[in-house]
């Protein structure tokens, strides 16, 4: 094995021999961030590879469909899950210097992103600071290519380790196989999701961080955040939980998805077209050809900031995250989520795109 090639399942072995019966009728209303009630048919919690794979066999050997939870913080269940829920719970960190000074990381699927974050920052490491309290856990990340602040998940991934359902193999994905696009990847495919040849759980990552000095501070309001202060990991991951903290509700207080829409992509000449309708419009480089819009900006244009339709609503402080305020149903959310998308589309002639999975 090289470096080049960090594979989790080469340095971890997993002490246990044996799998527990999952749990039936499990409770899922604390495993997704936007709290709605929902149930799986089985669950589990794989603390390793040869775990996972255990379970893996147990759902074949009982004919269950399989699905992959993570924390259920990009997730809406507006439905019971059936057969076997998997959520990888697997811990471990492995660090590994490089002689061009870069550290490879590989992590395990069950770690929290908001902890691996913080844990890299405060070692000195840069690389994951603008990504600071993402909610959710490693194994999710790529499936969406989280970003924030300038940098995307796809900027520091080397690859993805994954166990594939239906014969329980174990495959590394390098970055171009994953086919990251802005937050989308292959693990968004239907066939990565439910394909009876394809479909794969994500146990683990290998990321390369860095020892020098790579800031990224232009993008919104980061370097004034900053301003005065010595640029280190740790100072900027914590500016950036300042700024999340002051515009973003906390899942454990509202219920929330964190963005329900992606900022939508559209060509030049579309954008141009509405640049002269909106001036103050903001506009972001998209690729050759094309620009992104602020989903939030397009929402609070027509309205809808702090709307609440009983038990839920749109978030005061923030247009894109669409909350959950106790006591509802995730058919009331998707209801106000389908006005607006009609509405910014009858004022700007724009789409939006849901991001949050929606299990139904």
């Amino acid at each position: 094995m090289t470096t080049e090639n960090l594979s989790l399942s080469e340095h971890f072995v997993s002490l246990s021999q044996h799998l527990t019966t999952p749990e039936e009728q499990k409770d899922l209303q604390a495993f997704n961030t936007l709290g709605f009630p929902a149930r799986a048919d089985y669950f589990c919690q794989p603390e390793s590879v040869d775990e996972c794979r255990r379970a893996l066999d147990w759902a074949s050997e009982h004919g269950q469909p399989v699905f992959a939870l993570g924390d259920g913080s990009n997730l809406i269940l507006a439905a019971d899950i059936s057969g076997l829920t998997l959520q990888m719970n697997n811990q471990h960190r492995y660090y590994q210097p490089q002689p061009d000074g870069s550290v490879l990381l590989g992590v395990g699927a069950g770690v929290v992103w908001h902890d691996l974050v913080m844990e890299t920052v405060k070692k000195g490491l840069y690389g994951l600071e603008n990504l600071a309290l993402i909610p959710g856990r490693v194994g999710a990340a790529p499936v969406q290519n989280i970003g924030a602040y300038g940098t995307e998940l796809a900027d520091l991934l080397e690859s993805v380790e994954t166990v594939r359902v239906c014969d329980r193999q174990l495959s590394v994905l390098t970055r171009d196989e994953c086919q990251f696009g802005y937050r989308d990847s292959i693990f968004k495919s239907d066939a990565y999701q439910q394909g009876a040849d394809y479909q794969s759980i994500i146990t683990g990552l290998v990321l390369r961080l860095q020892t020098k000095a790579e800031p990224r501070l232009g993008y919104g309001d980061l370097a004034a955040q900053l301003e005065g202060q010595e640029i280190t990991p740790l100072a900027i991951a914590e500016a950036v939980c300042s700024i999340r903290r002051s515009k973003l509700p906390d899942p454990a207080e509202v219920g929330n998805a964190g963005s329900f829409f992606k900022n939508p992509i559209i060509s030049n000449a579309q954008a141009e077209a509405l640049k002269e309708r909106y001036p103050e419009m903001p506009l972001y480089p998209a690729g050759t050809g094309l620009k992104k819009l602020a989903a939030g900006w397009l929402i609070q244009q027509c309205g809808f900031k702090g709307t609440r339709r009983g038990a839920v609503g749109i978030y005061p402080k923030q247009a894109l995250v669409l909350v959950h305020y106790g006591n509802g149903r995730a058919c009331e959310l998707l209801e106000l989520a389908d006005e607006v998308v009609t509405e910014v589309r009858r004022r700007f002639q724009v789409e939006l795109e849901r991001e949050p999975q929606l299990i139904s």
